[in-house]
């Protein structure tokens, strides 16, 4: 499949918003592996918040596209000597095809470009399979967590207790 890469604009916020939650709740988000349909109620983001995010300038929304589809998103955001990752989606009928890894790929030559020294991301600590996908493309453990709290319930309602698990990846052959 090729995909073609580039930075969100104002214009694509419906079309992020729609693919990010249906990578991660309700039926659709269940065709793939990343659902968090059985851990949050609700919607992922809303359509303010990923307006919001388009508009920050230490923000890039990095899009993939193929046959003129956004199938694809990612959130990369500086923050100090880090770039953030968040939001990683790719639409569920796709999932495991390498979507992702080429989303990780181009968000760790995001962070070069920017002379960071490492990319940072959270997870939610129940999520097995996802936090073993990311020790494959080389993130670490901090051995940090962090709770689950949003005053906004637009990231979503928890059916239960949850809390995110931090992972750090450097990119100039060092450790954490």
């Amino acid at each position: 499949m090729d995909i073609r890469l580039r930075a969100g604009r104002g214009d694509d916020a419906g079309a992020i918003t729609a693919l990010v939650n249906s990578a991660y709740r309700g039926d659709t988000g269940r065709q793939g592996w990343t659902t968090e349909a059985d851990l949050l109620d609700g919607s992922r983001i809303s359509l303010a918040n990923v307006q919001a995010l388009l508009a920050d300038a230490d923000c890039t929304l990095l899009l993939g596209e193929a046959g003129g589809r956004l199938v694809a998103c990612v959130e990369l955001r500086r923050t100090g000597g880090q770039l953030y990752i968040g939001m990683l989606s790719v639409a569920p009928g796709l999932q495991g095809r390498g979507i992702g890894s080429l989303l990780m790929e181009a968000a760790e030559d995001h962070a070069r470009r920017l002379g960071l020294d490492s990319l940072a991301m959270l997870v939610i600590s129940r999520r097995h399979e996802l936090i073993a996908w990311y020790l494959r493309q080389g993130f670490l453990p901090t051995g940090e967590t962090r709770a689950f709290r949003f005053a906004d319930a637009s990231f979503g309602i928890p059916r239960l207790p949850l809390e995110f698990m931090v992972l750090e990846k450097p990119l100039h052959g060092g450790s954490l």
